[in-house]
């Protein structure tokens, strides 16, 4: 069953105003920001059909410092990259011959008179905080994953951006791939009240392979890496992605970690640290790319000290066999507790390793550049 968060009430129906937490404003710091999902109103009779498609991704180095509790103290970086697994979003309006207003279509069907019953967080905060929830015309969402939810990729993100997206073109309004991103944290960490970090929406609104690096004034920047078109290739070539067939709650094991933050402060400093010994590696000439999964391989050693709850027995056995088989170095990703793991493994080396895994779904990927984008736009519907 999904996690249902606090009861939440359409802008000027007891909802604080939104507050987006990444947002500097010299001029007039407190001006109240508006949804960007409500900068335009629709054409009169309009009645759109949306496809936004918005990339899972892989977090190399930095993961834990992208939460605001330890960044607004000690700032934080990460390095990730989007990957072309993607989350699609279907968004129309749902026509008026029913006995419900809205339906939500995903691994549940829920069909509501008012949006404050949906049960799906993201969707009934996104729905609240945009005021979509309230217009006169109910929503048909559909939702699509090449990949499971809760699986250490950022889907619920994914999911996130590519509704605030779909949602912002059915009211006609462009959104920048940075709005995308604040909106998301907002909506995720503030409406919601999820225990998340920030480098996930901003990897599924901007895609690529960037290094986002986190300020203690709550803004963020986003620095894409350029790197040789070869060394690019070798990197891709030496990661396997393997699926545990663990699925678990990013925010249970995330509050467990957040919770230990002070008490693992040279850990977190030595994961922050690897951030830009990885972008000196991939930049480098002479150092040979396996340094990377070194790195990789140090970086999970600290990150596993951070929560009993990030590991388990299962998991570390099965990386212990990836090891022994020859993998260089590897993770969990995201929060921990299951999902996917990411394997650096030389090229000659992967069928070995494939082998001794056989009991794992290996998932081929490449990198995504592209971010969250709206694939199909018809302002009139399909005709």
């Amino acid at each position: 069953m999904l996690p249902l968060a606090p009861a939440l009430r359409a802008p000027g129906r007891g909802l604080p105003p939104p507050v987006l937490p990444f947002v500097d404003s010299p001029a007039d710091p407190l001006a109240e920001p508006i949804p960007s999902a409500l900068a335009e109103a629709p054409a009169p009779g309009a009645n759109p059909m949306i496809i936004t498609r918005t990339p899972f991704r892989i977090s190399f180095f930095g993961g834990g410092t992208d939460y605001p509790p330890w960044f607004r103290e000690h700032g934080g970086e990460v390095l990730s990259t989007a990957i072309d697994k993607y989350c699609y979003i279907t968004c129309r309006h749902l026509p008026p011959f029913f006995d419900y207003k809205h339906r939500i279509v995903y691994s549940a069907i829920e069909n509501v008179v008012d949006w404050q019953d949906i049960r799906h967080p993201s969707v009934r905060a996104v729905m609240g905080w945009t005021g979509v929830g309230d217009a006169s015309k109910g929503l048909e969402i559909h939702h699509d994953g090449d990949l499971p939810a809760r699986s250490g990729l950022g889907s619920s993100s994914s999911f996130t951006v590519g509704l605030l997206h779909a949602v912002s073109a059915m009211k006609g309004a462009y959104v920048s791939k940075d709005q995308l991103a604040r909106d998301a944290i907002h909506v995720e960490q503030n409406v919601i009240g999820e225990h998340v970090g920030s480098q996930d929406q901003i990897a599924a609104a901007y895609g690529g392979l960037n290094r986002i690096k986190f300020k203690p004034s709550g803004n963020f920047s986003v620095e894409p890496m350029i790197v040789n078109e070869a060394r690019l290739k070798e990197l891709r070539s030496h990661l396997m992605l393997c699926f545990t067939g663990f699925s678990r709650l990013a925010d249970q094991v995330a509050q467990a970690k957040v919770a230990n933050f002070g008490n693992r402060m040279a850990e977190m400093r030595r994961i922050r640290e690897m951030v830009t010994e990885a972008v000196q590696i991939l930049h480098s000439r002479n150092a040979p790319i396996t340094d990377f999964g070194k790195l990789l391989h140090e970086g999970w050693m600290c990150k596993r000290q951070l929560s009993d709850r990030v590991s388990t027995a299962a998991i570390d056995d099965i990386y212990a066999t990836a090891m022994a088989a020859g993998a260089t170095g590897g993770k969990i990703l995201g929060a921990g507790g299951g999902g996917f793991l990411l394997l650096f493994v030389k090229p000659e080396l992967q069928a070995q390793v494939r082998a001794k895994l056989n009991h794992l779904v290996h998932v081929p990927f490449n990198f995504d550049e592209s971010g969250s984008r709206v694939v199909l736009y018809q302002p009139n519907g399909l005709s």
